[in-house]
């Protein structure tokens, strides 16, 4: 279970991980990558540890799909 406790911090959660990069898929639809891992770094500096479970978060929940020719993510939602 993903239950943040008051010693998160708050960007440095999955989950606000998560958000970082379904936002960015939102955005732009399909997204290479090394520029989805550049955006999260962005985002929030140090979090990079965080790029592997926020994308299986999102994998899970059905809102991103991977394509390995392209090695690229692209946004699954409606």
């Amino acid at each position: 279970m993903l239950r943040p406790n008051k010693h998160s911090h708050p960007d440095q959660t999955v989950l606000a991980a998560s958000t970082v990069l379904l936002a960015e898929l939102r955005r732009k639809r399909a997204i290479p990558y090394a520029d989805l891992r550049t955006a999260l770094d962005k985002a929030s500096r140090g979090s990079d540890y965080l790029f592997t479970p926020a994308v299986s978060l999102l994998y899970l929940l059905g809102l991103v799909e991977y394509r390995p020719t392209a090695d690229l993510f692209e946004y699954a939602g409606k």
